[in-house]
């Protein structure tokens, strides 16, 4: 059971908590001394393979019911989990709206298909820079505002993606929806989780994720269904969008900030630090954790490139493959895309589960050769029944390794610093990976179905995911571990020593008996109110 279940809250200006603190250096040996958090007496080359986990010294055996699982989530603890999980939801329905209504868009706006693939780049570019905004927010601030704000503003900018008229407007409005999007996924991710014991956070991770492919089944079932006899055609999808966007962000503002950042308000209260004095701590904090986790930055990158190139590599022009290279009709393509993204979620709900027992790097690694052994069903067949099986078995592999992403990389942060370097991570890799769709669009022009002028979709994203699952093998077993870290302890970015917490530091075995009743009983007290 979570502290943050239990009310066991630690004082991280104690004494006894004092020397959990110590001082890191910005050095390679430095960083790998604490790469693989719980190791125990492995080598480090030992740890470094991928294997089950099992439990580690003072851990108590975790059940494997997830009836259980589920139990152990409080009330509470759900509220906060839907509330990012509909905000990642969202995300994923207002970023595919684009996909789904691509041949549309293009026909409104009189460009080629592949002119439009523009806009889910320019998307994915400047996500980054919304990850640094809303990430650096979230840390200092606490997850709440940060993110009402973020889907406030990308109901305004989906509603201004339904109203463009020119081409030019389009890409403008995509830009700027692409920024606020890049804030969504650290400070949900953050909020889902960090609220949850940490026994049922491999489900709960697995489900969060899949809100993406949820928020995309969302989108193909109304562009199959209400667009096809609107008034408004293809601009009603987004103005669905904006109303989506709206309620998620209507629901985070009706429930309380994380306890962790509720209980670092009142140590700050207590203390007597003015705001200018907390800024400044956080600051400082922010430069320790990028002078000491360099290395750990860059990891992240390389991983989520994998990542991000291994879903929108498959899920970005897959409608346009279906109708372009294997002759299905748009009805028959949005129907293969709902059956796609069943086997999304199921695929993630599950791997995500699985996680929290055999470890997340192995997990990851079974998705992805499960995704490697299934891509000839993706390719070869010419049949609605075999390109939806196809779709289904490819995306349980892709989604499956993406369910245990949130996760993993909560686990592996910088414990103070999660919402900033969850969130940035990925949208760096966001970024690398970010011409997927127009990579695979001009391959198109020079690779062509025999005797035909139609590109040949199904071997462009067959060479590109099998070049992607090599890479992501790769970092994957170069990956740091921290397998059953109670994150929910560290201190928040603003208190001293945060920026230099690491995530060995976030075992049970390893912190005081140190019980804060009276700073629970706060908690409570604003929760209800």
């Amino acid at each position: 059971m979570s502290h943050v279940e239990s009310g066991k809250l630690y004082d991280h200006n104690s004494e006894e908590y004092a020397p959990q603190v110590h001082r890191h250096s910005a050095s390679v040996k430095d960083q790998l001394a604490t790469w693989h958090a719980n190791r125990g007496d492995k080598s480090f080359v030992r740890a470094m393979i991928p294997s089950i986990r099992g439990t580690f010294p003072g851990e108590e055996p975790t059940t494997k019911n997830p009836i259980k699982l589920v139990r152990m989530v409080s009330p509470f603890a759900w509220l906060m989990f839907f509330s990012g999980w509909f905000c990642w939801t969202m995300d994923g329905f207002d970023f595919f709206a684009v996909s789904l209504t691509l041949d549309s868009l293009a026909e409104q706006f009189e460009v080629k298909p592949a002119k439009i693939t523009t806009a889910i780049t320019l998307t994915l570019l400047f996500r980054s820079l919304g990850a640094v905004i809303f990430g650096i927010l979230s840390d200092r601030y606490g997850r709440k505002w940060p993110l009402v704000v973020v889907m406030i503003l990308i109901m305004a900018f989906e509603l201004g993606s339904g109203f463009c008229n020119t081409y030019k407007q389009f890409l403008a409005v995509r830009s700027l929806f692409g920024i606020v999007m890049g804030g969504v996924w650290g400070a949900a991710a953050a909020t889902a989780l960090e609220n949850v014991p940490a026994d049922a956070r491999g489900l709960l991770s697995g489900m969060l994720q899949q809100g993406y492919a949820v928020g995309y089944l969302l989108a193909a079932v109304i562009n199959l269904t209400i667009v096809q006899y609107s008034q408004y055609h293809w601009r009603s999808l987004y103005f669905f969008g904006a109303g989506f966007s709206l309620l998620a962000a209507i629901i985070r503002a009706l429930l309380p900030e994380s306890r962790q950042f509720i209980i670092a308000r009142e140590e700050a209260k207590a203390s007597g630090l003015t705001a200018k004095e907390t800024t400044k701590n956080f600051l400082r904090e922010l430069g320790n954790m990028f002078r000491t986790n360099w290395l750990r930055w860059i990891w992240a990158v390389c991983l989520m490139t994998f990542f991000n190139f291994f879903s929108h590599g498959s899920q970005d022009l897959y409608p346009t493959y279906l109708k372009t290279t294997k002759h299905l009709s748009a009805k028959l393509a949005s129907k293969a895309t709902i059956i796609a993204n069943c086997g999304a979620v199921a695929g993630g709900t599950i791997a995500g589960y699985a996680s929290q027992y055999t470890g997340r790097r192995f997990a990851i690694l079974v998705c992805a050769c499960w995704t490697a052994a299934f891509l000839p069903l993706w390719i070869l067949p010419k049949s609605f029944g075999g390109l939806a099986a196809g779709g289904f078995f490819v995306q349980a592999g892709v989604q499956g390794a993406w369910g245990v992403v949130p996760i993993y990389l909560g686990e592996v942060s910088p414990p103070a610093f999660r919402a900033l370097f969850a969130g940035l991570s990925y949208q760096l890799g966001n970024m690398a990976s970010s011409g997927a769709a127009q990579i695979e669009a001009d391959a198109g022009a020079s690779l062509k179905l025999a005797g035909t002028n139609i590109p040949d979709y199904a071997a462009i994203t067959g060479i590109l995911l099998g070049a992607v699952i090599a890479w992501g093998i790769i970092c994957v077993i170069c990956g740091p571990e921290a397998d059953g870290s109670h994150f929910e302890q560290a201190k928040v970015a603003y208190q001293r020593g945060g920026g230099e917490a690491d995530p060995t530091e976030m075992f049970d075995h390893d912190k005081p008996e140190e019980h804060h009743i009276e700073k629970a009983q706060a908690v409570e007290h604003q929760e209800l109110r």
